[in-house]
């Protein structure tokens, strides 16, 4: 079964529990605080590795998440150890937040700029964004500075991306450029 596959079934069953247990947003945002927390490679290694057994993973996992999340998701990892899944946690809390975006149709947009930009520019942005139909109801936007794009900005929402960005530009006219030999009239 793909990675992809075991993390949405277990995702969508720790949703529907949620939601049942009328528990979903502070579960969500213990997800969210597990996705930046597996970004540290020590988490994310010992997560993965088959060395460590069961038991030391949930004493790990307890004394780093215990007082912090709530019972229900502390319950829902210590289930996922138990099954020896723990390998899939940052698939998981990954899946898990695309899920609660999709039921509360919020949609989410990467926009990557060569500087950083003001409150004002990104309240801009949100509303051209939610004006358009490309998406939902409500927008979340994450930034990302990179100043080799030098100028403008590039925004991903989904699979979809506007890139508005000078290099970009350039790249384009450098190919309208090359193979284009300019011959003089005589």
């Amino acid at each position: 079964m793909s990675v992809k596959r075991i993390a949405s079934r277990y995702a969508k069953s720790l949703l529907d529990l949620s939601q049942e247990t009328k528990n979903l947003d502070a579960v969500y945002e213990d997800m969210k605080s597990l996705q930046n927390a597996v970004e540290n490679r020590d988490l994310y290694l010992m997560l993965k590795s088959p060395i460590i057994n069961a038991k030391k993973k949930k004493d790990i996992v307890q004394k780093i998440f215990g007082a912090g999340f709530d019972k229900m998701t502390m319950g829902f990892m210590n289930i996922i150890i138990t099954k020896g899944r723990e390998a899939y946690i940052p698939e998981i809390s990954n899946e898990f937040v695309a899920q609660y975006n999709d039921l509360k149709s919020i949609s989410t947009a990467i926009l990557t700029s060569a500087a950083p930009l003001s409150e004002a520019a990104l309240e801009s942005i949100k509303a051209k964004l939610l004006e358009s139909n490309i998406t939902n109801e409500s927008v979340q936007i994450s930034t990302k500075v990179d100043p080799e794009i030098l100028g403008g900005f590039i925004i991903e929402i989904g699979d979809k991306l506007y890139d508005a960005s000078v290099a970009h530009k350039l790249e384009t006219l450098k190919k309208k450029f090359v193979g284009n030999v300019y011959e003089p009239q005589i």
